[in-house]
């Protein structure tokens, strides 16, 4: 059966991906003010959009795409249409897919089409794409695949640490941490994902020992790590991305190892140096 893979542009996608027939990315936007304005596509430079919110005095927001935007994604001859968005606790990207699924069925009728909610964001939404691919690959049925998308989503798991959680703050998707120590004390806390929701697993001083946590949390909560991918994004943090990827693999083995960085959704959130993990 012929298949598409719709993700939103918080996932980020290895270049060979970007160019497979079998996914589009459908795009958010980023404003950064009055100043800035412009759609997370193929053009995005992470550096203008750093130094934009560098300069500007007012947090960065994102904007979804509309239903209308998936409607014409999952307007394709492909028999089964999956769309990946980031957590719907973070963003009305998974509510837009909803509805421009409804809207295609109003005016197309019947097709296999399935939106799933992450619960997760950036290599979080990779994971689930490329295992949707190699099911599809593997000749899975649909009824098959979205009951396994619906076991994966609940046993992946997403850590991260930045060096400045001021848009997450600002943008109220902390409302489920309790207390967070003033950055000015380089105290780094360990976050992680329940239902879709940010937590806080620990804390250290320092981004160097952050990271250190951030890979014995993720190893104690890996199960079967040999069967799984490793997945890394970083936010203009190679180096840090870097030793994360060493601490892992010399602890565990992993099915598959990717590090990329963060595209414009990914970016806002984590902010310059953020890493985020995910298997």
């Amino acid at each position: 059966m012929s298949y598409k893979i719709v993700v939103d542009s918080c996932c980020e996608l290895p270049e060979a991906l970007k160019k497979d027939s079998h996914f589009e990315i459908v795009p958010l936007t980023l404003i950064v003010g009055d100043t800035y304005e412009k759609e997370d596509d193929a053009d995005f430079n992470q550096r203008e959009f750093l130094d934009a919110v560098a300069a500007c005095p007012t947090c960065p927001k994102s904007a979804c795409p509309s239903p209308e935007r998936y409607m014409q994604a999952f307007e394709t001859e492909a028999e089964h249409v999956y769309a990946v968005t980031l957590s719907s606790k973070l963003s009305g990207s998974y509510n837009s897919a909803a509805l421009g699924k409804k809207l295609y069925h109003e005016k197309h009728g019947d097709k296999d089409i399935y939106i799933v909610d992450s619960k997760s964001a950036s290599c979080g939404e990779t994971q689930l794409a490329m295992k949707i691919a190699e099911w599809e690959d593997a000749g899975l049925s649909f009824a098959e695949i979205t009951d396994k998308i619906e076991a994966y989503v609940k046993h992946m798991n997403t850590y991260f640490v930045l060096e400045n959680l001021d848009t997450l703050r600002k943008n109220g998707r902390l409302t489920g941490v309790k207390a967070l120590v003033a950055s000015t004390l380089n105290i780094k806390p360990v976050m992680g994902a329940d239902d879709g929701n940010i937590i806080q697993l620990g804390q250290c001083i320092g981004m160097k020992k952050a990271l250190a946590k951030l890979v014995d949390f993720a190893l104690r909560d890996a199960v079967d790590s040999e069967q799984k991918a490793l997945m890394i994004t970083h936010c203009n943090n190679p180096a840090g991305a870097e030793s994360v990827r060493a601490q892992f693999e010399e602890k565990a083995r992993f099915k598959k190892v990717l590090v990329m960085d963060t595209a414009g959704i990914s970016s806002m959130y984590a902010n310059d140096g953020g890493v985020i993990v995910t298997i």
